[in-house]
């Protein structure tokens, strides 16, 4: 078991990077298992999900190479349907492979992923999106299998809810389909469209990624490809708000406006000046934050919810009342009590919690509750007086390649030990 340790009370300056995103690369090395040809996926984070993702394309016999932040994966001789058990815990993401191992093989099983306590996030959508491209698809207790005797057939789908992961898995099973697939009310997020760039650079026929309608022309075959992951957003907004917490001024090296669209609006408002740069952006704090209001997530293009609890860190230092109302995963304020050990005053009402800013905090041992949480409880913990100690940190290790190193950059005092 290992923790992280944060003096804080420094602020921060100097620049810090981007890695490639979480997001993209783990349905990316999913979608790999649709080649027929070697992939060459760049700009791939170290973690511990990715790690995990590589996991399942050996089980499944595709042959994985990694050298930096760069992943090969050769999948010709890909004969495995199904992902074990011991490997589908060890992260969400791994219900991808239910479409694209479908799509390449016509069957594929595996059990209820693993990943965050956040709630109940039902697939149903991506069994329904499976289904109507031609699937028959069997539950038993918490096994899923999903098999077809002939190739898949293109429909017309219409999501009720603009769900990541479906659109990604019925993507994933459509673009080997025969004829035309048309999926409605589709997920917006950028990782989409990166998805869908990888995709076509494997002569895939996909229009539309990043928007609510995609259609996907289906095709028999898939070449490799050398592809670049887009960097991550969720990332650039935590070292943006560790920097508008911590105080300072920091440069996150890879950010990208456009992807940050209500976020920068809210940090202005709090009182940062930001500097858009093509390479970049800049922050700087001032020395107390103001509120910013009542927040309410949403899917994209609205404030996500990965990016709602290291935004509360920030609210919880600054002059006076803000509140988050969060529509998405109900178990997402679970970083609250955690936040109280430090001083913040927040009280929760349903899936409202409403924040009074305070002036001084006190370091504390605290626990992450889950992989964005526990990075708010470090964004919080630079802020405090004395030390904190954030234990549980392997939630962190899913999503940030080495937070302690990257921080470091900017000045921040945190180091990992052993516990």
């Amino acid at each position: 078991m290992q923790r992280l340790k944060i003096e804080g009370g420094t602020k921060l300056y100097g620049s810090i990077p981007v890695h490639g995103a979480k997001n993209s690369v783990l349905p990316i090395l999913a979608a790999a298992v649709l080649c027929e040809e070697e992939v060459t996926i760049r700009n791939c984070p170290g973690l511990s999900d990715v790690g995990a993702a590589c996991r399942i394309l050996k089980e499944l016999g595709c042959r994985v190479k990694r050298d930096g932040d760069c992943i090969t994966v050769d999948p010709k001789a890909v004969t495995g349907t199904h992902v074990p058990d011991r490997l589908m815990r060890e992260m969400r993401s791994s219900v991808f492979f239910l479409g694209s191992v479908a799509g390449r093989m016509g069957e594929a099983s595996l059990s209820l992923p693993g990943g965050c306590e956040l709630g109940a996030r039902p697939i149903d959508l991506h069994l329904m999106g499976l289904e109507a491209l031609g699937m028959t698809v069997t539950q038993d207790g918490g096994d899923i299998r999903a098999f077809s005797d002939k190739r898949l057939t293109g429909a017309h789908i219409r999501l009720r809810f603009p769900s990541v992961g479906a659109t990604e898995n019925i993507l994933l099973a459509a673009v080997r389909a025969e004829g035309e697939t048309i999926l409605e009310n589709a997920a917006m997020e950028p990782e989409i469209a990166d998805l869908c760039g990888f995709l076509n650079a494997c002569g895939a026929k996909v229009r539309g990624g990043g928007s609510s309608v995609i259609v996907i022309e289906g095709v028999e075959h898939l070449h490799g490809c050398e592809y670049r992951v887009m960097p991550d957003r969720i990332e650039a907004a935590t070292w943006l708000c560790c920097g508008a917490c911590a105080g300072g001024g920091i440069f996150v090296s890879g950010a990208r406006e456009e992807h940050l669209p209500g976020l920068l609006s809210i940090l202005e408002k709090m009182g940062c000046r930001l500097e858009i740069r093509p390479d970049g952006i800049g922050l700087f704090a001032p020395e107390r934050l103001k509120a910013c209001g009542d927040i309410v997530t949403s899917p994209y293009p609205g404030f996500p919810t990965d990016m709602q609890a290291v935004l509360m860190a920030c609210t919880c230092a600054a002059e006076g009342e803000s509140s988050f109302e969060e529509t998405i995963f109900e178990n997402r304020f679970r970083h609250v009590p955690e936040f109280r050990k430090m001083g913040a005053d927040i009280h929760v009402k349903g899936m409202k919690a409403f924040v009074t800013g305070v002036s001084r905090f006190r370091g504390a041992e605290v626990a992450a509750t889950d992989l964005r949480a526990g990075a708010a409880m470090v964004a919080l913990a630079l802020r405090a007086e004395g030390e904190t100690t954030v234990r549980s940190i392997g939630h962190i290790d899913r999503g940030y390649e080495s937070i302690e190193r990257d921080l470091s950059l900017v000045g921040a005092k945190i180091r990992r030990e052993k516990q």
